[in-house]
């Protein structure tokens, strides 16, 4: 393993998560890069081997050696994080535009620092008929993100996409400075 992959690699297991937070390494992609390491986390309470109702996520650190153009540098940081939603804070017009600004805030906030970040917002709504008419109404935030860290320093980086999972699930934010649109948070309807 190269010295500032597992640099990188105890930065990341030293990271100091929120404790609303069951987070575990999972086994990584092989094929995004020649050496990686991944985290699935789920906002508690959460029963082991299944995502959490709450909210959901996924963190993958990608380190290439030759610095792949498109990355911008040695490592690379491919996110995701899920939530249910309320159905009317899910037809929210600028829903899509806060998730993306909860997780730049978050790594700004925890001082991450990186560059290219790309990433989608996906909103789901959706209607359960026949035999899943008892199920109703609901609503779902998708993030999914990448960015390139400029340092090996990626404590920072897991803490920031923690903040996003709990904030995305409804808890109030941690760090002072980022706000919350709404706390409520329920299941289908």
């Amino acid at each position: 393993m190269p010295a500032e992959f597992a640099s990188a690699v105890a930065a990341l297991e030293s990271a100091a998560t929120r404790s609303e937070l069951s987070v575990t390494e999972i086994p990584a992609p092989g094929s995004l890069a020649p050496y990686s390491v991944a985290l699935a986390a789920d906002v508690t309470p959460a029963r082991h081997g299944v995502d959490s109702p709450l909210g959901t996520g996924r963190f993958i650190l990608l380190y290439d050696p030759s610095a792949p153009e498109a990355w911008g540098g040695v490592f690379r940081i491919v996110c995701f994080a899920q939530a249910p939603l309320e159905t009317d804070i899910g037809v929210d017009p600028f829903l899509a535009e806060v998730a993306w600004s909860w997780l730049v805030d978050a790594l700004d906030a925890r001082g991450a620092k990186y560059i290219a970040a790309s990433g989608t917002a996906t909103k789901i709504l959706s209607t359960g008929f026949g035999e899943l008419a008892s199920q109703g109404d609901g609503a779902l935030i998708e993030l999914r993100a990448s960015w390139t860290p400029t340092t090996a320093e990626i404590g920072s980086h897991v803490e920031g996409w923690g903040e996003l999972l709990c904030m995305l699930a409804g808890l109030p934010p941690a760090v002072e400075g980022v706000s919350l649109l709404s706390a409520h948070r329920v299941g289908r309807e």
